[in-house]
């Protein structure tokens, strides 16, 4: 079970992922991005652990030695 310290509203979330709390609940309604979240009545809640992974699996480096 989660720790009540590891879940954050969504507008914790939206600054974390440098994003609107609005294309937060869009990407819930259509499944778009799949980052998971939970719900508690009507509470929607985010996990930072969940967010870490899912900004660790989105995130790159571009290759040094590209520029002349």
């Amino acid at each position: 079970m989660e720790a009540k310290q590891d879940l954050i509203p969504p507008l914790a979330a939206a600054i974390l992922l440098c994003t609107t709390t609005r294309t937060l609940a869009k990407w819930r309604s259509t499944g778009q991005n799949n980052i998971p979240y939970k719900k508690l009545g009507r509470k929607v809640l985010y996990s930072r652990s969940d967010l870490a992974r899912y900004l660790a699996k989105h995130s790159f480096n571009a290759v040094e030695g590209g520029e002349s």
